[in-house]
């Protein structure tokens, strides 16, 4: 039933977006926009009682249970910033906004890279506060299931800091056409 519930929550984020963003786009629609986007967070929270009563009805905690934490965890962290991710990009193909950016060389890059895994740590150590919550909850039952998931999160916290530390210690330089333009902002430039 867990897992059912986690494919209708990543279903329905993305059947909400895509509302949101039909509203906002095509119907011209912006406080409806909001409104229909605003309703993602319940799908966590859903999910989120639904697992708590399954522990507290005294299923067994599994995999599935840790799946949600995690799920919910990338929600929280990483839920908006992929909102805004597809809407700039929908905008600039069907709207006629700017064309998405993201830095692809220097030290610009490498701020956008912490960044990026600042969101994933985040979700990371969400979904460990969660799993450590049910762990709690459940007491003297077999966590094992959970606690392995912990350990994946520290994984997935691991990963990001080596791949934003690789860009902090080999910055991504610019191909020789275009070294010409400065990574820096205009005003440094100068200095």
């Amino acid at each position: 039933m867990i897992v059912t519930l986690i494919i209708i929550c990543e279903v329905g984020f993305w059947v909400l977006l895509a509302a949101g963003l039909a509203l906002r786009y095509w119907a011209k629609m912006p406080r409806a926009s909001i409104a229909v986007l605003l309703c993602e967070p319940l799908l966590e929270v859903v999910l989120f009682v639904v697992t708590a009563i399954d522990l507290k009805n005294g299923a067994e905690p599994d995999w599935k249970h840790g799946l949600a934490a995690v799920y919910i965890g990338y929600s929280i962290a990483l839920g908006h910033y992929t909102i805004k991710w597809v809407d700039v990009r929908v905008a600039h193909r069907f709207a006629g906004g700017p064309p998405p950016s993201t830095p692809k060389y220097g030290v610009r890059r490498t701020v956008h890279e912490w960044e990026v895994a600042a969101r994933w740590i985040a979700a990371a150590l969400i979904a460990m506060a969660l799993l450590q919550g049910a762990i709690w909850y459940v007491g003297d039952g077999n966590t094992e299931s959970l606690r392995g998931w912990q350990l994946r999160m520290l994984w997935v916290i691991g990963i990001n800091v080596i791949i934003a530390g690789s860009y902090t210690v080999f910055p991504k330089k610019a191909p020789a056409a275009e070294s010409g333009k400065s990574d820096r902002p205009s005003f440094l430039s100068k200095l």
